[in-house]
């Protein structure tokens, strides 16, 4: 018996220090919060996927926990100001629901600059921000910066083959550039976001969207919507940029070991490998509008050509808009538009 009771002694021992000693591993937890519903790709495939990257770099030492669907109070536009103010510790959000805030990222936004390529529009950003867009992100430490497949069109109702078929229609944005986008073709923005879409369609408040296919699923955009319409070559009309960023003060506090857990996850190789996530989740979104006998417009040469050039002056405007601020736009500019030229096609 005795010797039972010592042996019993010793595993509950061992039991209890293999917990302690768990507890300890994780000795640094991070909330991490974001607009969209837990089942949306930019969770399941993007977020969670780079949480655990984290969490195994740091040897089990990190754990990253995500507050989904804003879950953690506050309405999508207040993320940047919960990361800033501590808070939250991380924030995956739209750069555009704080319009202004970021004014050299949006270079990536415009009409003419993004097209086609998310995989190169990302490099482009990883390989300008040290140089040309970290001042945009005082009071955060940026983990990746992405964009997801360019705007799209959602139509209720309406075929659109031309800028005259938008006119005096009312499209939902969540950026000004793609607001800028809308009133270049005569139609009217409407700031919103996206969880906010559905019930928006469904009670006539806009007549359609300027979104990417991936978020038809999570938000059932199928139901509400009879077209999906995007240029030639799967060119879009503009795009929007995302930021996953960490208060600045926690990040300064952790250790260097802890930094590089976080900074091997995000390293140059996760923002090209962020374009094919949301590339992947764009043609899957799509997929399931058509097969739910949505019509998928794709526009001709020429039909998209008359696009462009309703959309040119859109690029123009944010040019003279930020270089007033005594920003080189058309500087940026031209070195995005380079950039990604110049990583095209990577993989």
């Amino acid at each position: 018996m005795k010797r039972r009771t010592v042996l019993g002694g010793l595993a509950a021992g061992a039991a209890v220090m293999t917990g302690a000693g768990r507890a300890l591993a994780q000795e640094f937890t991070f909330k991490l919060h974001q607009p969209l519903s837990a089942n949306a790709s930019a969770q399941v495939n993007m977020l969670e996927p780079w949480a655990k990257a984290v969490e195994e770099n740091s040897g089990g030492r990190v754990k990253i926990e995500i507050f989904p669907s804003m879950t953690l109070g506050g309405r999508p536009p207040e993320l940047i100001q919960q990361v800033r103010d501590g808070v939250v510790d991380l924030i995956w959000t739209v750069n555009g629901y704080t319009p202004g805030l970021f004014p050299r990222t949006e270079v990536f936004e415009l009409p003419t600059v993004y097209k086609n390529d998310l995989v190169a529009t990302n490099l482009a950003m990883h390989d300008m921000f040290e140089s040309d867009l970290k001042e945009d992100y005082k009071g955060v430490e940026v983990m990746f910066l992405h964009v997801h497949a360019g705007q799209a069109l959602h139509m209720r109702d309406k075929e659109v083959r031309s800028p005259a078929d938008t006119a005096g229609t009312k499209l939902r944005i969540p950026t000004r550039t793609g607001a800028w986008v809308i009133e270049s073709l005569g139609a009217a923005p409407t700031a919103m976001p996206v969880p906010e879409l559905p019930t928006a369609l469904q009670k006539g408040v806009v007549d359609g969207a300027l979104i990417p296919w991936e978020i038809i699923p999570p938000l059932k955009i199928q139901d509400q919507t009879e077209y999906q319409i995007e240029l030639n070559n799967q060119e879009r009309f503009g795009n929007t940029t995302f930021q996953l960023a960490m208060n600045q003060a926690r990040w300064d506090s952790l250790p260097d070991d802890i930094k590089q857990a976080f900074r091997d996850a995000s390293n140059r190789d996760w923002w090209a490998k962020v374009g094919e996530i949301w590339r992947k989740a764009d043609d899957d979104g799509l997929k399931i509008a058509v097969d739910s006998g949505n019509t998928y417009i794709a526009l001709s040469e020429e039909e998209t050509e008359s696009f462009r050039q309703a959309m040119a002056p859109v690029v123009d405007r944010w040019i003279e808009e930020v270089s007033a601020s005594g920003i080189d736009g058309a500087g940026l500019v031209e070195k995005a538009r380079g950039l990604i030229a110049e990583n095209a096609g990577a993989k």
